[in-house]
């Protein structure tokens, strides 16, 4: 690895840090920075998960204030990603790569649409937000559940649906729906990094590169990420997807 390879990397690792945060795509930026540097698809998958964790921890921390009082619903809704992240988790290492290859352009896709459609799909959600229930239910446990399947084989943009599942589901401030989801990520992105350590190959410099870069990236982000322009933010990650997507298809 070369002096600006891991620049690279430590760099898409901050920007990662910093828009898991915020948003919840930051495997858009760093993903791509590892196919286009020769990672294959699943190692930099792989190296990315677990590089990202110290990020979520600190971006979850910086959330601390927010989860005050939500002990009980991410005990609740923690199992199901807990649950979910597992099962992603085993279909990453079981499935051929190629399987690999063929879906995720696809999820790619969905996650750079959900991130161009997050103002609409917010303004959408203020309709719903005082006339659900306080507790979720049985419906966005399993959403939870789903979600971090999702998570725990590929993970670009959970975030993103995360926020939409409480948001529609849970009657509350919307920066304490965003605390909730830093959490249940970052236990996703926790729980595959412990069997992607126990049971992948984990390009450790990588993936350290990208932790050191997604803690700084995580504190900056829970500290004036709020001030950065977000339709600026999305026009990036949308074409940071779209360059991977062409990446995987053409090679």
């Amino acid at each position: 690895m070369t002096p600006w390879e891991a620049a690279a990397i430590f760099a898409a690792g901050v920007g990662a840090g910093g828009i898991n945060t915020i948003v919840g795509s930051g495997s858009l930026i760093t993903f791509p920075t590892l196919l286009a540097l020769g990672y294959p698809p699943v190692g930099a998958n792989v190296s990315n998960n677990v590089g990202l964790v110290p990020g979520g921890i600190a971006g979850a921390l910086g959330y601390r204030a927010e989860l005050k009082g939500q002990r009980g619903r991410l005990l609740r809704l923690g199992s199901a990603s807990f649950l979910g992240s597992i099962v992603g988790s085993l279909l990453l290492l079981r499935l051929p790569e190629e399987a690999f290859r063929l879906i995720v352009p696809v999820l790619i896709a969905i996650a750079c649409v959900l991130v161009v459609l997050q103002p609409r799909i917010n303004r959408w959600l203020n309709s719903w937000r005082r006339t659900t229930s306080p507790h979720g239910g049985p419906l966005l446990w399993l959403g939870v559940l789903g979600t971090g399947v999702y998570g725990g084989y590929f993970g670009a943009a959970q975030g993103v649906i995360l926020i939409a599942l409480l948001a529609i589901t849970l009657n509350d401030d919307l920066q304490r729906l965003n605390a909730a989801k830093n959490v249940m990520a970052l236990l996703v992105n926790a729980v595959a990094a412990v069997l992607f350590i126990a049971l992948a190959d984990v390009d450790w410099t990588a993936a350290l590169l990208i932790a050191l870069g997604s803690s700084l990236g995580g504190y900056l982000g829970a500290r004036i990420g709020r001030r950065l322009p977000a339709s600026g933010l999305r026009a990036v990650i949308f074409c940071i997807g779209v360059a991977a997507i062409v990446k995987l298809v053409y090679g």
